[in-house]
């Protein structure tokens, strides 16, 4: 143990209060005074004490106090999207589900936009339906699958399926006023028009070879010769006045219509003509099923007036062949104040045919389509080989055409 004190220590042991001056005192309590005073608590203003509880009540309900890139546009569109994505949230699955349905079967969703109903169009085709021509084709039709056409489906194997029934293929634009000519008038122009095509070729009196009525009262008697020469033709057909040239008509004694339906393809458009006229261009193809007499009289469900037999057990053949018609016609509405002609009549200004699928240098006024099981009838075909489906071709004849083949009916 040692006997030495601490540094500063007394005699008796304690330490010894050091001499400090009074200024130097007085200014240390002076600042200790001020210090405690600033750091004791204080009691809050009543403003103070209202704001501390409305923060406090915030708190308790998850609110939070604006910020200066925050305000009720910013909180709106934040709960819209929260109210968005918990929307989605529940709508997912019954969506997902129904995506999944449409991948599987898109013939659900309605209208069929994919085409891929598997629906039955008049006439007993299996296609869907083609949308109506609007322009000039550039290619013949791709080939429809092979198949052979029955009475049920007269049109299979053939692009005739996909074509529109009829008269109802024949779709004349809206009228608008052509030089002197009123809308309506144009209008009522365009409706004759039709009416000429369907009494000419779709009217089942001409079909059967009667006298196409219909389709001569749209004409103007007051073209020089045009009424005249038809009704020659029809009278005593022959090579040089034959009137499959304006008419389809088929001999009822060797052929029936397949059906009562006829596919029709093609485009009415018109302009101004060069005689202060509405011109008037038609441009159709008409695709025929047939089927002989001698075995429609044969095949059970014939009925003398429907012409179409109906397919069933114990019966003779029901073959069935088609023939096509292609047909250009340009028509023109003259002004009967400038030309001599009959107000709202039509006159023919050209006629240009194709016909497939009938016999070569037979001219008694009849088509004679050509059956597979039957013996060939005319002359021998020395022409060319055409796809009577190509409506891109130009048809125009030069008055040496000679009687060809077709690459497919």
């Amino acid at each position: 143990m040692s006997d030495k004190q601490p540094e500063g220590a007394g005699e008796s042991g304690e330490f010894e209060q050091p001499s400090v001056p009074d200024d130097v005192w007085e200014r240390f309590a002076r600042d200790t005074e001020r210090d405690i005073r600033s750091s004791a608590p204080k009691e809050p203003s009543a403003r103070a004490r209202m704001v501390t509880e409305r923060l406090r009540q915030k708190d308790a309900k998850g609110a939070q106090p604006e910020g200066w890139r925050t305000g009720p546009a910013w909180r709106e569109m934040d709960g819209r999207a929260a109210r968005r994505r918990r929307l989605w949230a529940i709508l997912g699955v019954p969506v997902a589900i129904a995506v999944a349905l449409v991948a599987v079967k898109p013939s659900l969703l309605p209208g069929d936009p994919f085409g891929t109903s598997s629906g039955t169009p008049s006439g007993g085709t299996s296609a869907a339906a083609l949308p109506a021509e609007t322009a000039s084709p550039t290619a013949a039709p791709s080939s429809a699958a092979p198949d052979t056409p029955t009475l049920d489906r007269p049109f299979a194997g053939s692009p005739a399926e996909r074509w529109a029934d009829g008269a109802a293929a024949i779709v004349v634009p809206k009228a608008t006023p052509v030089g002197t000519f009123t809308s309506a008038q144009v209008a009522a122009a365009l409706k004759q028009a039709k009416t000429l095509l369907v009494g000419a070729n779709l009217a089942p009196g001409t079909l059967r070879g009667e006298r196409p009525g219909s389709a001569l009262a749209v004409l103007d008697p007051k073209q020089p010769r045009m009424l005249d020469d038809v009704n020659s033709w029809l009278r005593a057909p022959g090579k040089k006045h034959d009137p499959l040239v304006l008419f389809s008509r088929f001999d009822p004694a060797e052929v029936r219509p397949a059906g009562d339906v006829v596919k029709v393809r093609g485009r009415t458009t018109f302009k101004a003509g060069a005689h202060a006229s509405v011109a008037i261009h038609m441009d159709y193809t008409f695709v025929y099923p047939l089927i002989q007499a001698d075995q429609a009289s044969k095949a059970p469900g014939t009925t003398e007036t429907s012409g179409a037999p109906t397919e069933g057990s114990g019966g003779g053949s029901t073959e069935v062949a088609r023939t096509i018609v292609r047909r250009v016609l340009d028509l023109e509405l003259l002004d009967p104040r400038k030309y001599q002609a009959t107000p709202g009549k039509l006159s023919i200004t050209r006629y240009d045919q194709d016909l497939g699928n009938t016999a070569c240098d037979v001219y008694d006024g009849f088509l004679h389509p050509q059956f597979d099981s039957a013996a060939p009838t005319g002359a021998p075909p020395t022409g060319p080989t055409t796809d009577p489906y190509d409506r891109s071709r130009d048809i125009k004849h030069s008055g040496t055409e000679t009687c060809g083949t077709v690459s497919r009916t």
